[in-house]
């Protein structure tokens, strides 16, 4: 693509899903397909070249859904254009800008329900094999789709590519994550491949690492869930006998030392802005709740504090962490968490009297992680 001229910005299109001349003439043939005119909520992920069908989307007053870059911050983004957006804002909401300022985090237990998903491909064969970029995040997104109910086999998914990307790719180098096509649209066709190959059924634990597991918050959020309802989410690098106990657990987020962008919003960005900023809020804990539950679900979930301040009567609790990087994190991390019947709310603590942050049981501050998860 980039010897014969055929790539476009952004430049060089090596180790991307690549943009191209025409993507927009591709995007175009989308209105032409039945699934996409009765399609009320459609995700598109946030590649150049899908640019076009972002903006019929929104042109069509559907539903956009774009995942969050890296699954950083959680799953999805709603994109919501202001009231009474030009042509030319509608346009600017299409675009990855649009994405960070016209958007709103959707949570683990927002009733999604995706009639649409249209993903980006390096390759992909007419009988609906599909080769991305390499990172595996359109083949998660999926099986997190699944996992979560919003989509199912019969959910049809979508790729845009130049011709030339249209290429005969042996079964062999598919494997039962993979993604699948149903319909391949490019500048010049429209291709229905009548892919018969099975979807991804849910997410494998067993291709998934640990350090995959550490970048991915609501990953860690889907598999608690998981192994709350009994499944097998023992990871691709995690011995079975020692599933769950404190050996394989991640550190307290106050000391995980991994790059961090501060630009990047957390998945309750708005909330709390002007509250401590290394303090979590938990409201709507159940009224049976104790605090070891609570505490239990931090040590699954990779999120344990350094000091939990315990205001059962009310219902709430808050979790201080070693910096605001850190109560950031978890508060992507615990977004959708369940105890018993009821979902916790979690954010940035908002500017609290002292005696309500400061009330309450305050647990003594953790030492180190292995002492913390004995204590639990």
């Amino acid at each position: 693509m980039e010897s014969q001229n055929l790539a476009d910005f952004p430049r060089p299109v090596h180790h991307r899903i690549p943009n191209f001349k025409g993507s927009y003439l591709a995007c175009q043939n989308i209105r032409d397909l039945e699934v996409f005119a009765r399609t009320q909520e459609v995700k598109v992920d946030p590649d150049k070249p899908l640019e076009g069908v972002r903006l019929l989307a929104l042109q069509s007053k559907k539903t956009l859904l774009v995942p969050t870059p890296r699954l950083r911050t959680g799953l999805f983004n709603k994109i919501t254009p202001p009231p009474g957006a030009t042509k030319d804002i509608l346009r600017k909401c299409a675009t990855s800008q649009g994405v960070r300022n016209y958007s709103t985090p959707v949570g683990l237990d927002s009733r999604v329900l995706v009639d649409l998903v249209v993903v980006g491909s390096v390759a992909v064969s007419e009988k609906g094999w599909r080769i991305g970029k390499g990172e595996g995040y359109a083949d998660l997104e999926y099986a997190m789709m699944v996992s979560m109910g919003a989509v199912s086999q019969g959910t049809p998914v979508v790729t845009i590519v130049h011709d030339c990307q249209v290429i005969n790719i042996p079964e062999a180098l598919l494997e039962d994550h993979d993604l699948t096509v149903d319909y391949i649209l490019t500048p010049t066709r429209v291709i229905a491949t009548g892919c018969e190959r099975p979807k991804p059924t849910g997410i494998l634990w067993s291709k998934i690492s640990c350090e995959v597991m550490g970048k991915i918050p609501i990953l860690r959020s889907l598999r608690y869930r998981e192994r709350q309802a009994g499944k097998d989410v023992t990871l691709q690098d995690e011995p079975r006998h020692l599933l769950g106990t404190s050996s394989l657990q991640p550190p307290p987020l106050g000391t995980v030392r991994r790059p961090w962008d501060p630009h990047q919003p957390g998945s309750c960005s708005g909330q709390g802005e002007d509250g401590p900023a290394n303090t979590v809020y938990v409201g709507n804990l159940p009224r049976d709740t104790r605090v070891s539950e609570l505490k239990r679900a931090l040590r699954e979930l990779g999120a344990v504090p350094q000091r939990l301040t315990w205001q059962g009567p009310q219902r709430r609790a808050f979790l201080h962490y070693q910096a605001p990087a850190s109560a950031q994190q978890a508060v992507s991390c615990l977004q959708g968490l369940r105890l018993g019947a009821a979902t916790l709310k979690v954010a940035l603590a908002r500017q609290q009297r002292a005696g309500d942050v400061t009330g309450g049981c305050s647990e003594e501050p953790y030492p180190d992680f292995c002492s913390a998860v004995s204590d639990l």
